[in-house]
């Protein structure tokens, strides 16, 4: 079979090295990690993607977990060229903004009052600021592995891109910034039981990923989210889901209500702007009521609540709110699992699932952690990547990274991968024979 072609890729690439560090504005999207310079796509619809070069893809990246409708919604495009026809951003109220925080809250129990802003990152900021202020505590427990933006007191032992650069930790961030943040194993209770038991006293928040998605997708254990939950009462810390990945993708909407978790701050992004930058933090009244106007907690952003994000949001979650939708995208989820599960004990690899996100990991081994995670050959994951995008499927370039599907991913188009994923696993996989 002929390579697919990519030199038109290779040579934008090259130009953009001229003018963008790297060549790009997001670290993993260079695809270092593979050895290989990255696709530039120029279009994408439902759950396709075009390059430059020409070659069609189907998705199952979709921006990173954005597109849970597939690209260009005709509802989402349609809200957003209503808002275009008045205005891109005002600096002011509009009623828009209510709208999709009712919506938000509206459809998660744990949120009483949410604040928008720019993205994922910027909620995080916002809920450790919050956290701090509440308890008047400052130290900040976390997990390996969960990444929770690219803030200076956050970025210690995180996932994603982080560990494709093969660093636990971003150069230029002091020692004082770090401090009291306290990183320590997923999934592993008697760590987490060991600190509280020394440090317990000084925690304002446990901040934690329950499916985290920068370390492929780690299923929690049960007990060690019994535990976060048990020592979160006795000391009196606050817990911070981030759902920026995993919020409004679960059959019962977030990962909190899935696995019977709760939390006393929220954070979310991807899904509920719709394909434009919008992330928020919520939670109960008495802790958000401390943001600024009506507290001492200062948050601002020029573009917090712009009227596009929110209309592109509007759409995405009220559509997601239809019953029938929500089958659909399950009922096609439930197949795809099901099949990958087959595929997994018969070749014996490991396929973790929750919600709408999946990741494949090249391994008989249990991953229960990052640590699992990167016990997997970088060569190994690399030749899969490129053996798929030669059968014209884009998967998200990294081990760490989770892979999602969407409404658009009918059964057609699941059952053609599938039979790539069969396909590259044989070709590929050193353990890849039946058992």
């Amino acid at each position: 079979m002929a390579e697919i072609s990519n030199i038109l890729s290779q040579k934008a690439f090259a130009e953009a090295n001229q003018f963008i560090p790297g060549g790009v504005n997001s670290p993993v999207r260079a695809w270092k990690h593979l050895g290989t310079s990255p696709v530039f796509i120029q279009k994408a619809k439902d759950a396709f993607l075009w390059d430059i070069d020409g070659n069609k893809y189907t998705d199952y990246c979709l921006s990173w977990g954005v597109f849970i409708l597939g690209h260009r919604h005709p509802q989402v495009i349609k809200n957003v060229k209503r808002v275009l026809k008045k205005e891109t951003s005002y600096g002011a109220p509009t009623l828009q903004e209510t709208e999709l925080a009712r919506l938000i809250s509206n459809r998660i129990p744990s949120i009483a009052k949410v604040r928008l802003v720019n993205s994922g990152t910027e909620a995080v900021m916002t809920a450790i600021r919050l956290a701090r202020a509440f308890t008047g505590r400052n130290m900040i427990v976390k997990f390996d592995g969960c990444y929770h933006g690219h803030s200076d007191a956050l970025l210690v032992n995180a996932g994603s891109g982080l560990s494709t650069l093969q660093q636990a930790s971003s150069k230029g961030v002091p020692e004082d910034t770090i401090r009291h943040t306290i990183s320590l194993p997923f999934n592993d209770t008697e760590s987490l039981s060991q600190f509280f038991d020394k440090h317990g006293h000084n925690v304002a928040a446990i901040l934690l990923e329950i499916v985290p998605g920068n370390m492929g997708v780690i299923l929690p254990k049960t007990d060690f989210l019994e535990l976060i939950q048990q020592l979160a009462a006795h000391y009196n810390c606050l817990i911070i889901a981030d759902e920026v990945i995993t919020g409004f993708r679960h059959r019962l909407v977030t990962a909190q209500q899935e696995y019977a978790f709760k939390a006393d701050l929220t954070t979310l992004g991807k899904i509920i702007g719709g394909g434009f930058p919008v992330g928020a933090v919520g939670g109960r009244s008495e802790i958000i009521d401390l943001l600024a106007p009506l507290g001492p907690v200062y948050q601002a952003g020029t573009l917090s609540g712009n009227p596009i994000g929110v209309a592109a949001g509007i759409a995405s979650l009220s559509l997601l709110a239809q019953p029938h939708q929500l089958k659909k995208i399950f009922d096609q989820m439930s197949y795809f699992e099901k099949n990958m599960q087959l595929l997994s004990q018969k070749y014996q690899f490991r396929f973790h699932a929750s919600g709408t996100m999946f990741s494949i990991f090249l391994t008989p081994e249990e991953i229960v952690n990052l640590q699992s995670v990167s016990r997997i050959p970088d060569s190994l994951f690399a030749e899969f990547h490129h053996q798929l995008r030669q059968l014209n499927v884009y998967f998200a370039p990294s081990k760490y990274e989770a892979n999602f599907i969407s409404l658009a991913h009918n059964h057609k188009i699941l059952d053609d991968t599938l039979n790539k994923i069969e396909f590259t696993i044989k070709k590929i996989y050193p353990y890849g024979h039946h058992k």
